[in-house]
């Protein structure tokens, strides 16, 4: 398993780590910062929690943006520039997810070990 096709992975986690911790939710700071562990179990269903923790983490980015962009609106401040960078969070972070479908990670985690 190669440590730098993981790099996407490993960096969604820590910035949606960093927006818990941000936000002081603690305990979702301590599930995501956990959730790389479970790289390291080669069982078949492991790409597909990550997968979906993924999807999680970018649907939070949006709800995030959303929010942010609506009190802006509200209050009369720019808001475009903040929205297109958390929408490149939260596609990048739902991208990352798609690395575990390379054949190397495919193989990484259906290969029995020995």
């Amino acid at each position: 398993m190669s440590l730098l096709r993981l790099l996407p992975v490993l960096i969604s986690f820590l910035l949606v780590a960093a927006h818990f911790f941000r936000s002081g939710q603690v305990i979702f700071v301590t599930l995501v910062l956990c959730m790389p562990l479970l790289l390291l179990v080669r069982q078949s269903w492991v790409p597909r929690v990550i997968q979906v923790v993924l999807l999680l983490a970018a649907i939070e980015w949006l709800r995030t943006l959303i929010d942010i962009a609506q009190l802006r609106m509200h209050i009369g401040e720019p808001w475009m520039r903040m929205a297109v960078i958390l929408g490149a969070v939260a596609l990048f972070t739902a991208a990352s997810g798609l690395v575990l479908r390379s054949a190397s990670l495919r193989a990484w985690f259906t290969t029995p070990r020995d």
